[in-house]
């Protein structure tokens, strides 16, 4: 817990040095590392993962009462952001569904619930909000960006260009195991983890980029979007997921741990891919983080 705050800490930190000392560069390296993240990291990793998920009952039904609370926050978020323009309603639906289950989340299950919890932590990540990305989060973007053209067709077309691991995500499920050694596969899982310091490096530059004399706005309180944004992140969500599933199943806690993890660096990609507002963006990633560090180093000291 304490390697995955530090990283997150000095990855945010090295990204805000960065854009003090040469504005341009560093926003220019950002771009270049979440077009990497999207386009280079993301659809190999995805088609390794998946050759290797295991589904059984109980798994199913959990993943799917989250796919069905994570719907209504998504739904609880569009209603909530009336008065904003598209772009920002988007913005706000994407902070609150895109949840940061994989290179912060696994992390913070082994260090709460130790490494023989992981299997369920990765079958969660891997089977709920990697679809919610590949599938919402994007078509939301392409749907309220406004870098995603004018029309339906033309924004169809842009959540297919710029979504690489659609494609590579029912590709790694159908295939067979042989087509993904364990070489590669741990290869894939330690890509995850890098993501963590690349992620925060270019959440550290947007940040800074929106630097106001004498310090930055975005360190400031959050305002009415942003908080909005947090309740349905850190606290809809999870009860929703519990209260669908307390007649049902006996819910992990692996489970709602994750529910309740910030938002991920995914909407930050989402949100440069498609031009969603990082205003808002932005300081739900930092704040949600924030948050969940603070409250899950108050559980591992008590």
């Amino acid at each position: 817990m304490i390697a995955v705050v530090a990283t997150v800490l000095a990855a945010v930190a090295l990204g805000v040095a960065a854009h003090r000392r040469a504005a341009g560069r560093a926003e220019r390296a950002a771009q270049r590392v979440l077009d990497a993240m999207l386009y280079v990291i993301g659809p190999p990793v995805v088609f390794l993962l998946l050759t290797r998920v295991e589904i059984d009952v109980d798994v199913g039904v959990g993943i799917l009462l989250a796919h069905i609370a994570l719907v209504i926050t998504g739904a609880l978020a569009y209603l909530a952001s009336r008065g904003q323009d598209r772009a920002a309603r988007g913005a706000m639906i994407v902070g609150a569904i895109q949840v940061n289950t994989g290179y912060f989340g696994l992390p913070l299950t082994a260090a709460l619930f130790g490494s023989d919890a992981l299997p369920v932590a990765v079958a969660y990540d891997t089977l709920v909000q990697l679809p919610m990305l590949l599938l919402g989060v994007f078509a939301i973007g392409a749907a309220f960006g406004d870098r995603a053209g004018s029309g339906a067709r033309e924004r169809a077309g842009a959540f297919l260009r710029r979504n690489p691991s659609l494609l590579a995500a029912p590709a790694g499920l159908l295939a067979p195991d042989a087509v993904a050694p364990d070489v590669l596969v741990d290869a894939a899982r330690v890509a995850v983890f890098a993501q963590l310091p690349l992620g925060f490096f270019a959440v550290g530059v947007a940040l800074a980029a929106d630097a106001d004399a004498p310090g930055l706005r975005l360190l400031a309180a959050p305002d009415r979007a942003v908080t909005i944004v947090l309740g349905l992140r850190l606290l809809v969500m999870p009860a929703l997921l519990l209260a669908l599933a307390a007649p049902l199943i006996d819910l992990p806690d692996e489970y709602l741990l994750l529910a309740a993890c910030p938002t991920g660096i995914g909407a930050l990609i989402v949100a440069h891919a498609y031009g969603l507002p990082v205003r808002i963006v932005v300081p739900a990633i930092v704040w949600s983080t924030a948050i969940v560090c603070a409250v899950a180093a108050a559980t591992v000291i008590v």
